[in-house]
């Protein structure tokens, strides 16, 4: 039985260390056999883009030619034709995953960084004799103090003097080519990293003649117009595509012959309910190969994958997002399926206000799976399909979970002490919990570089959702914004259990010019719910009138009444 080694991402390392590994060289065949010229492939984090770079450039490099044997027993070196191809290319190898800075000049200068190392590693290119003069001067050029036309043209620089040097074009390799981008958006530095960006990538990838192929990774497609404007030549491969569809992530067959290994059979059933979901192209069951090796290892479930990043940027869109994103997202905690337009191009700019942009990141990311995709109907002038998605699998919905206990952490046990008095009908008590935790709760979540334009009352109302969803689901089924009656009612709690009494909750904002205080709101809330008839759904399902419980909450800036 192979050790199993977590976090390995160097191949030459895995191979050489026999550590569990699970052939997917060929990858290599088809990406060569594609005849792409610049490939952009994009998976969630943690699921072998790197350690597949890695191995592309053990393969093709130069610098590996005598160092065939690690491909013995593998899928690729079966074919005496790409034998003959492994160590035979000047590969140029490049990583943006520490590029995680506060502000641009920051960024800028550990990508300058980069570069120089870059260069410092082909330090021999300088006593080779090959590069005139002028070649020397720009070689020399490339440091921390270089300027930023420098900068951009320093990869087709390398570019041509490794050409120079072995007589034949290179091959680029560029991993996590998004994490700049990601925290450019996250920091307000978003249109001056890209625009230096753009210029970087036109230069390497589009005006390179010494280019034989390139290769990027990364976990979202950033839009055409932000970066790619120029890059004509560019395959991009997102998780609704089918190539590649196997070459990243584990499928079930390799799951299953993983854990008969580790004597773990038995436990198929809880190890998809745990990590599978992921569904690339038309493979619909690929499981999250971090969270596979981490069970390998232990043999206990948690939520390994989930636990690996801060999550920061997902938390602040849910987080400061419109009403719509909330209660969509609350629909998926409960299980259900939400009908999404996808726009695989993320464009950051519009992640503040638009809700398929948040969508096509979350599933992008991996949060979020394809249950179904729609075709367009032209009949009905849609000219774009739909998707049905869904959270992924358990260890996603944990961490969300844990994600809405923390926002509430703040006023964590006036909050439990809230949900007690409203179960037990205790109105006093709810009004002196609610406004502590409201008072501690709104401005936590008006927070952020890019807050919501909402009220705070609306802002705390969703949030209130959330926190509801976490701790009452296993009691009671939970709708919001649901149809009953002649109208709309805001929070529903339907009994799962016998004993309980049904809940309704409206919630109103108070108008000045109509209500001259909280009390009114109060009526106005618990009027609607009567005129509105938002009791009948629950007594078409048998409840008695009388179990039915209604509430009006009435706010006016961190004030709140209930009644």
């Amino acid at each position: 039985m192979r050790v199993v080694g977590i976090g390995k991402q160097d191949f030459a390392d895995v191979r050489k260390s026999g550590v569990f590994y699970i052939d997917k060289t060929h990858f290599i065949k088809a990406w060569w056999d594609s005849q792409d010229s610049v490939t952009l492939i994009t998976r969630p984090r943690r699921f072998g883009k790197t350690l597949t770079l890695s191995m592309t450039e053990a393969f093709f490099s130069i610098e590996y030619a005598d160092r065939g044997s690690l491909f013995d027993g593998l899928s690729i070196w079966e074919d005496e034709q790409f034998r003959s191809l492994q160590g035979t290319f000047p590969v140029i190898s490049l990583s943006f995953s520490t590029v995680k800075e506060t502000s641009f000049a920051a960024a800028r200068e550990r990508i300058y960084q980069l570069l120089t190392d870059l260069y410092s590693q082909h330090e021999f290119l300088m006593e080779s004799g090959v590069l005139t003069e002028k070649e020397r001067q720009y070689f020399c050029s490339v440091n921390m103090d270089m300027s930023e036309v420098t900068a951009t043209m320093s990869l087709h620089r390398l570019s041509q003097f490794l050409a120079k040097y072995y007589g034949k074009k290179v091959i680029l390799l560029l991993d996590e080519y998004d994490t700049p981008m990601q925290e450019a958006y996250a920091c307000g530095y978003w249109e001056q990293l890209t625009s230096f960006i753009r210029s970087l990538f036109n230069a390497s990838f589009k005006t390179n003649p010494y280019m034989e192929r390139a290769l990027m990774t990364g976990i979202t497609r950033v839009s055409r117009e932000s970066v790619f404007s120029d890059l004509n030549n560019l395959v991009v491969v997102t998780t609704t595509s089918d190539l590649y569809a196997d070459c990243f992530g584990f499928t079930e067959t390799e799951v299953r012959e993983a854990l008969k290994e580790y004597h773990l059979s038995g436990e198929e059933q809880n190890v998809r309910t745990w990590y599978d979901g992921f569904c690339f192209g038309k493979i619909k069951s690929i499981y999250n190969p971090w969270s596979i090796l981490n069970y390998l290892k232990t043999g206990k479930f948690e939520p390994y994958w989930a636990n690996t990043s801060s999550n920061s940027l997902i938390g602040t869109l849910l987080k400061e997002g419109s009403r719509e994103i909330k209660l969509a997202f609350e629909s998926l905690l409960q299980g259900e399926t939400l009908r999404a337009n996808i726009d695989e191009q993320i464009v950051y700019s519009q992640l503040d206000q638009d809700e398929t942009a948040v969508f096509s990141l979350l599933l992008a990311a991996g949060y979020l799976k394809v249950n179904q995709k729609k075709e367009p109907e032209m009949s009905d002038g849609d000219w774009e399909p739909s998707y049905d998605l869904e959270l992924t699998n358990l260890e996603v919905k944990l961490m969300f979970q844990n994600l809405v206990r923390r926002w509430f952490g703040p006023a964590r046990s006036d909050y439990n002490d809230f949900i007690k008095a409203l179960l037990a009908d205790d109105a006093e008590a709810m009004n002196e919990y609610m406004n502590r935790v409201a008072l501690n709760t709104f401005s936590f979540f008006d927070t952020g570089n890019r807050p919501s334009k909402k009220t705070e009352p609306e802002r705390f109302y969703h949030g209130f959702v959330l926190g509801l969803i976490v701790d009452l689901a296993d009691r009671y089924h939970i709708t919001s914004n649901r149809e009953s009656g002649f109208g709309r009612y805001d929070i529903m709690l339907e009994p799962k259990k016998s004993g309980l009494k049904a809940v309704i909750l409206e919630f109103k904002v108070r108008s000045p010019m109509n209500e001259k205080d909280l009390s009114d709101t109060v009526h106005a809330a618990l009027a609607q719910i009567e005129q509105k008839k938002y009791k009948q759904v629950l007594i078409a399902k048998g409840f008695p009138e009388e179990k039915i419980r209604c509430y009006g909450f009435a706010f006016e800036g961190k004030n709140v009444l209930i009644g």
